[in-house]
């Protein structure tokens, strides 16, 4: 569904990726890992054609959308849903209103058929009755399952998370990702997850690449990855200084 082929980005004189090459099969879970500052939010973003490389290439579903802009990228965003970091909520609008908002925006569905959709979402999230509500008075673990809702109210084909279960507790995260695990055996959605839950991240992700200075140093089922000899992906895991922290 994704192929990412030698990309390169730089920022002045600080290169951030340098060569990254990846593929994300169609209805999988890939989980991208790595320490602060590897370059894992600057990947999906070029994933999201928010950013454009300075060299290489990225092919979705056979579509190049390296060198696509505006309007150009639309038939490919239309396939996606992105669940951000902060939940990116619209403090003004309610709970249910949030999660319209994508349906409003982009479809010609009628009131009724957008509040089935949404109906539906909010239940497969556990918000039943959460959606007359504004983002204010609901929990943060509530919030993480609004923008989950939301991203999936389209119905698409591929889902970014961007670290979806940052700020929650060690019983939240485990929560959410059996709820990422659950909607997608429903939906078969293909998923990327740019996480550093760690070791939890290897229960809900088929596949995990290790993203460390700008290049993926290994890929592998989850299993593998834990198992791995790789000294590099070893220090990560283990949360050992020789892999956050450079030596002088």
């Amino acid at each position: 569904m994704i192929r990412v082929e030698k990309l390169y980005k730089r920022f002045g004189r600080q290169e951030v990726l340098r060569g990254v090459s990846l593929e994300v099969a169609t209805g999988e879970i890939m989980a991208i890992i790595g320490r602060s500052g590897s370059g894992k939010t600057v990947l999906l973003k070029h994933l999201l054609g928010l950013l454009h490389p300075d060299a290489g290439r990225i092919v979705v579903d056979g579509t190049d959308i390296t060198h696509l802009r505006g309007t150009a990228l639309e038939p490919v965003r239309r396939r996606y849903g992105v669940v951000f970091q902060g939940g990116a909520l619209f403090d003004s609008m309610s709970v249910f209103e949030n999660v319209a908002f994508p349906l409003r925006e982009k479809t010609r569905l009628s009131s009724a058929e957008i509040r089935e959709r949404v109906e539906e979402k909010l239940a497969r999230v556990g918000l039943s009755e959460m959606g007359h509500k504004n983002p204010a008075e609901i929990s943060g673990g509530m919030r993480k399952r609004v923008g989950i809702a939301r991203a999936l109210v389209t119905d698409p084909e591929i889902v970014f998370f961007d670290e979806p279960t940052t700020g929650l507790d060690p019983i939240l995260v485990n929560t959410m990702h059996h709820l990422i695990r659950e909607l997608h055996q429903k939906s078969r959605f293909t998923a990327v997850i740019v996480s550093h839950e760690i070791p939890e991240i290897f229960t809900v992700a088929d596949r995990i690449a290790v993203l460390h200075d700008g290049v993926i140093v290994e890929t592998g089922p989850s299993q593998a990855i834990q198992e791995s000899a790789n000294p590099l992906v070893q220090h990560f895991i283990r949360g050992e200084v020789e892999m956050t922290e450079k030596k002088p």
